[in-house]
């Protein structure tokens, strides 16, 4: 029986996937927030299917 991913699990993940893309310089810190939000998203749309 699978264990569900809790709520915090997936805002680490989407953080930490969100926070090397700005050590990298793929992203600005001025638009963390909404691609948070769709890193996030994709994240609970993908574990949670």
């Amino acid at each position: 029986m699978e264990k569900p991913v809790s709520d915090e699990a997936i805002l680490k993940v989407a953080k930490e996937i969100v926070v090397k893309f700005i050590e990298i310089g793929r992203l600005s810190p001025s638009n963390f927030s909404e691609t948070f939000e769709s890193v996030y998203k994709a994240i609970r749309e993908t574990v949670r299917s």
